[in-house]
């Protein structure tokens, strides 16, 4: 018969075997779910929930995007942003937020008097991509500037053509007379196509930038103008003729191009879906402020809600990339560059055009 120590020394050893028993399987859980855990965040990385793709690369992102962004646009404001989904996602930081998720930390926004002087920037690598009319954008595509097409914004853009006072009241009146125009824009591609529908010849066309234009045609030094939006209306308040517009040609309608360099989309090929993603992102919350966003529009633009809405309706922005209608007119516009000679070659806008 065992004594009581021995019983007691029986007991000591069971209640340690016990004990590490306990320890080391507690040690095998806990080992288990940690190796678990590392295996569902990998797998969520990679199939892209949960992790954002700079969270997975440790703030680096695929395609290595650079920290900074410069973008161009036409016009100059207080605000120095463009109008359109685009503004507003930049006025709000909306795409800012949705850029900062891929590495880029900052926006260098630039504003152009017009296209042929932003593709120039655009080609000689001051510019990352750019917003601009279709006519430019064509025109330096054709004389092979190495760029990509990502989206149209906008297939809706109206050019006027204004005479100066107590001068020409019909398109027809221009014959043999003087026009101001800028060059390579959309509305030197709208003013040659409405003459040539119109059967005027004869004429003149002179390059220079609206702010010039507009005082010449004060001057009576040319015989009319091309014009945009709400500055085109004051002309017209103002007395001047308004010989026509675009609105009354459906096919000499311009239309927007956002277009990207092809060296950008080395470091980072991703960004047409990015920006895309971003742009309708602020256009959903643009939908949601709709009288804020015209308060908006009229800062920029120097004028009143009203105006703005009138010259700029929501209704004519785009929602998606590309639409039928937007493809449409720029293949037409395209034809037309090439047939008079302005773009230097031909091509196919689906080889130009990134999706």
């Amino acid at each position: 018969m065992k004594t009581y120590r021995e019983i007691q020394g029986g007991w000591g050893r069971g209640i340690r075997f016990t004990l590490i028993a306990s320890v080391v399987m507690v040690m095998l859980v806990l080992q288990a779910c940690g190796n678990n855990a590392g295996s569902g965040k990998e797998a969520s990385s990679a199939a892209g929930g949960g992790t954002n793709t700079a969270e997975a690369a440790g703030g680096e992102t695929a395609g290595n995007a650079p920290a900074v962004l410069s973008f161009g646009f036409i016009g100059s404001n207080k605000l120095n942003v463009p109008g359109g989904a685009e503004g507003w996602g930049f006025h709000k930081g909306i795409i800012q937020e949705e850029l900062k998720k891929y590495g880029i930390t900052e926006v260098k926004l630039t504003g152009f008097p017009n296209g042929p002087d932003q593709t120039e920037s655009l080609i000689s690598g001051r510019l990352d991509f750019g917003s601009l009319g279709d006519t430019p954008a064509i025109i330096a595509y054709a004389s092979g500037a190495k760029t990509r097409l990502i989206s149209q914004s906008s297939a809706h853009t109206v050019g006027y053509l204004i005479g100066k006072k107590d001068g020409p009241k019909t398109v027809k009146d221009l014959q043999g007379k003087t026009i101001a125009i800028q060059k390579g824009s959309f509305m030197h591609r709208y003013v040659v196509g409405l003459l040539q529908q119109e059967g005027v010849t004869g004429y003149k066309l002179v390059h220079m930038l609206i702010p010039d234009a507009t005082a010449a045609l004060a001057r009576g030094d040319v015989d009319a103008t091309t014009n945009l939006g709400v500055p085109a209306l004051k002309l017209i308040d103002e007395g001047y003729t308004h010989l026509d517009d675009a609105s009354k040609h459906p096919d000499l309608l311009g239309s927007s191009a956002t277009v990207v360099s092809e060296e950008y989309l080395e470091k980072f090929p991703e960004f047409p879906k990015v920006w895309n993603a971003a742009r309708e992102k602020a256009l959903a919350d643009l939908k949601q402020h709709e009288e804020e966003y015209y308060e908006f529009l009229a800062e920029i633009g120097d004028t009143t809600p009203e105006l703005a809405k009138q010259v700029n309706p929501i209704s004519d922005i785009k929602d998606t990339a590309f639409t039928e209608e937007g493809l449409k007119l720029l293949q037409g516009t395209k034809n037309f560059l090439v047939e008079e000679k302005l773009a230097k070659k031909d091509f196919n806008i689906s080889d130009w055009q990134l999706q």
